[in-house]
């Protein structure tokens, strides 16, 4: 009698787990794309930027802070024949300032894939499925391997979900559903030695479900050894923090 009771207990609870699993998986499989990268006229998200930059011929650096508002302007085509939004970025120096135009972007929902166009470089921000450990290379559209291209550093990067569908405080913001994609935390060689090269390569994007892009820290390093040691051009750091949305 005993086993039998184990067993009908041990099958209720597999039962349960596999109820419980299944509805989890469904409920992160519905989840779209464009519930955490929604497209819309007149959208926009501000952020306050802290810029790390170096300084005097890369031997120091020092991080200046803006505020930056990304807001999509209209629907346009892109080069391919596809529906795509564009994106215009103002920045300032403080609320106390006027926006001044920064820069015009263009953002594409392909069905499976996001892809953003900055600077004529064209990442995929997020993929289908939206589901934690999926996958996927996202700066397969940018030149990093050619002798002369000057971002190689961005190869061959691994964009990966490593948490979904979760709360998180971001600035003032407490979100319930958020989303992480960490896409490198890399280091070559031994910063902590001045006597020898290292490369640093960072990058971490934070989505809120009906927001968007909500959180960004992009950081890329080449020290090179000798007369002191210095930063090469092309070194710096972003981090961008939501402060308002509508």
């Amino acid at each position: 009698m005993m086993m039998k009771n184990l067993f009908l207990l041990s099958v209720v609870l597999g039962t349960l787990c596999f109820v419980s699993c299944s509805k989890e998986t469904e409920q992160l499989q519905t989840a779209k794309l464009e519930d955490y990268y929604p497209l819309q006229t007149g959208k926009y998200i501000t952020y306050q930027l802290d810029s790390l930059i170096y300084l005097a011929f890369g031997t120091r650096d020092t991080i200046v802070t803006y505020q930056v508002k990304y807001e999509i302007d209209s629907l346009i085509t892109d080069a391919q024949g596809r529906p795509s939004y564009r994106i215009f970025r103002y920045i300032r120096k403080s609320a106390l300032n006027g926006w001044t135009p920064n820069g015009t972007f263009m953002a594409t929902n392909a069905g499976t894939r996001v892809e953003f166009l900055e600077n004529n470089l064209r990442f995929t921000k997020l993929a289908s499925p939206l589901l934690q450990g999926t996958s996927w290379k996202g700066n397969t559209f940018i030149d990093t391997y050619s002798a002369n291209s000057t971002l190689q550093y961005l190869d061959d990067w691994d964009y990966t979900y490593s948490e979904v569908n979760v709360p998180a405080t971001i600035g003032a913001f407490n979100l319930d559903q958020t989303l992480t994609v960490d896409q490198r935390d890399e280091i070559i060689g031994n910063p902590d030695d001045p006597g020898s090269y290292s490369e640093v390569n960072y990058g971490q994007e934070k989505y809120a479900q009906g927001i968007g892009l909500v959180y960004r820290r992009f950081f890329h390093s080449e020290f090179q050894p000798g007369n002191g040691g210095y930063f090469a051009d092309g070194s710096y750091g972003v981090t961008y923090t939501m402060i308002d949305h509508n």
